[in-house]
């Protein structure tokens, strides 16, 4: 009976929703009734359901209901708990409500936390919001229910949840990546109300950028802790594949970015208004497009979820609606938002469209060489590839004038500023960095690469310059405010990420060997000493466990216990590698395939630095919550005597 009444929480939803859809639009023409009040009631028990909704699939899967055809099929009693609770979102249908309930969450937020708003911009957010809540909670009734049965042929013991997805990052990185996917949302549906109203003034900017910052702080995240769980659980040592579903995390990622550095120039400027609508519209679609890539069927990957067609086509109807509506919206009612602004070529305003003129060919490159591959075989011409050469390419064409442009940024005027103030600071600064993107690497890895040097020279480069622009902050005559601190953390961070890119691209060793017990093998200075292979049972597998010696000059420098998995239930066999992490380097190994004279075979990885690439994003995402922070976004943005203006 359980699952019954989940799915009745989830009709229930879906039916408030599709009131929510129209009912703050009718508000509006009849400003006599409490439209926003009885739209935040509407809007908390839609909220509610879906909460028990998922409480009820969590529960189902907890107590092994295998009535329920999901929890048969991604679920069993051998299976730990708290992977029983993740499995809520290991599959697609799981995956749709967890994305409808954060939805919900976000909308109902927008609800109750927008009092400096006039109610009748709230009422057409929560309107466009309520619109794709309807949207999604349809799709889930009609195509990907959660709560269907298996009666009356139920079996006693579920599948198992895919093996590759029994890790704690499943507990963590689809949550966090899908409330940054979902928080874009905010964005647009502000966008949408403000091209349906008539606001005359650019004062909405001081209310969207937290909530932007929110969504990409959580996009980040979620990136970021994807990125790590690939590298350790796929066994092959990469961060990042280029795979179209990962490029598919990239899009809205680069298309928020943009969207934070637009609205500075429009809540310091009043210009670029149109442009920030269009990015926060783009932000949002383009997590669509990600769902529908991941769920469609037509991707072959190791992150997609198996589809049938049906649902890939309702995907791509809804998707299509959304996007062509909203494009069409921009199209007819965008030229109202467009403001003249005079500034010169030597000012923060230049740098920063520039900025977003080269994340947004950068966005160009990913989405070109995801969907073309896609588009060339749908028009019948062949299968293509589009790899990692191709992206790494462009990428590091972008990287360098997009890193000169972060790390002067901070340092120029809004306006006007004169070129002979800051010249000599840059001069230094880059003649520092040149002499360091030589001497580091020829002082620690013995060798010089010119993409090394100008890796390493652009992280120096934004380090030095951030530090420049933070000791001005610090004894400028201003007050250092939460959003300086959280822009200077996030170049911080990006300076990070690019050391860390650079060293573990270029200097990483990998060694494919065949070992015996008691076999040495060298890569680079470090010696790996197979000791043994046992077998080890665990939950709901059986494990070849090896341990191996790592030494150094004769040192002992870290125990590696690498893994080769068979789950009985799945049948199936997962590598999982073993990672002696440290501040400047990691030493990696995993386990293969035992061979018929007793060897086995293994990969071996010297990488140095690859922790800088996730801790510079964190930073990068702690930086965005800094910013969401600061108190003066918090101030109320609309006097009493501009309502009318909207009204």
């Amino acid at each position: 009976m359980t699952p019954e009444i989940g799915n009745y929480f989830l009709c229930l939803a879906a039916a408030i929703a599709v009131v929510l859809s129209i009912w703050p639009f009718w508000g509006i023409r009849h400003p006599q009734h409490n439209i926003l009040h009885s739209t935040r009631i509407l809007t908390a028990l839609m909220s509610i359901l879906i909460t028990l909704a998922f409480a009820v699939l969590i529960y189902s899967l907890v107590t092994n209901d295998f009535t329920v055809r999901y929890v048969a099929q991604n679920s069993n009693s051998q299976l730990p708990v708290y992977y029983r609770i993740a499995a809520a979102w290991g599959a697609h249908e799981g995956s749709i409500l967890l994305w409808v309930w954060l939805l919900s969450g976000w909308t109902c937020a927008v609800a109750f936390c927008s009092g400096r708003l006039l109610v009748a911009q709230v009422s057409r957010m929560l309107g466009v919001m309520a619109i794709i809540n309807a949207g999604f909670l349809l799709f889930i009734i009609l195509t990907s229910n959660p709560f269907v049965r298996t009666l009356p042929d139920f079996p006693v013991e579920g599948r198992e949840l895919n093996p590759l997805l029994q890790d704690p990052g499943l507990i963590l990185h689809p949550p966090l990546l899908y409330m940054g996917y979902v928080g874009f949302a905010v964005p647009f549906a502000f966008a949408i109300a403000l091209l349906l109203g008539e606001v005359k003034t650019t004062q909405w900017v001081r209310w969207i950028r937290p909530w932007v910052q929110m969504a990409w702080s959580f996009l980040t995240i979620g990136i970021v802790l994807g990125s790590a769980w690939a590298y350790y659980e796929l066994g092959w040592g990469g961060w990042w594949f280029w795979d179209p579903v990962e490029n598919a995390s990239l899009l809205p990622w680069l298309a928020g970015t943009a969207l934070l550095h637009s609205l500075s120039v429009t809540e310091k400027r009043g210009i670029f208004q149109a442009w920030s609508v269009l990015l926060a519209i783009a932000a949002f679609t383009l997590s669509l497009l990600g769902t529908f890539l991941v769920r469609s069927g037509i991707l072959v990957s190791v992150h997609a979820f198996a589809s049938d067609p049906t649902r890939g086509l309702a995907v791509l109807i809804f998707m299509s609606l959304v996007i062509g509506s909203s494009l069409l919206l921009f199209a007819l009612r965008g030229h109202r938002l467009w403001r003249q602004g005079h500034f010169s070529l030597w000012s923060r305003e230049t740098l920063l469209a520039s900025n977003n003129l080269l994340l947004v060919t950068a966005l160009a490159v990913v989405l070109l060489g995801t969907l073309l591959p896609l588009v060339h075989k749908l028009v019948g011409l062949g299968s293509i590839s589009v790899g990692a050469p191709f992206f790494n390419l462009m990428f590091t064409l972008l990287a360098v004038p997009l890193g000169v442009l972060l790390g002067i940024g901070p340092l120029i005027r809004w306006g006007r500023d004169e070129k002979k103030k800051a010249w000599p600071v840059f001069i230094v600064v880059l003649l520092i960095s040149l002499v360091g993107g030589v001497v580091i690497p020829l002082g620690w890895q013995g060798t010089v690469m010119p993409i090394s040097t100008v890796g390493v020279t652009l992280s120096l480069w934004i380090f030095m310059l951030t530090g420049v622009a933070l000791w001005r902050a610090i004894s400028g005559p201003g007050r250092l405010s939460l959003s300086i601190c959280g822009m200077l953390l996030g170049h911080t961070g990006v300076a990070v990420v690019l050391m860390g890119i650079t060293f573990s691209q270029n200097y990483s060793a990998e060694r494919d060997v065949k070992m015996q017990v008691g076999t040495k093998v060298t890569v680079r200075n470090f010696d790996f000493t197979l000791q043994r292979v046992d077998t080890e049972q665990g939950a709901n597998y059986q494990a070849e466990n090896a341990r191996i010696i790592v030494s150094q000059k004769g040192k002992m420098r870290a125990i590696l216990n690498p893994q080769k998995r068979f789950y009985r239930n799945s049948r199936a066999v997962i590598t999982e590698a073993a990672i002696d992490r440290g501040l400047a380097y990691d030493l990696y190994a995993a386990l293969g395939e035992k061979l018929s004279d007793g060897s086995w075979t293994l990969r071996l990885h010297y990488k140095p630095l690859q922790h800088w690439i996730w801790g510079g994003g964190l930073m990068m995402a702690l930086a965005g919550l800094l910013c969401a922070l600061d108190p003066r976004y918090r101030r109320r943005i609309v006097q009493r005597g501009e309502q009318q203006n909207e009204t």
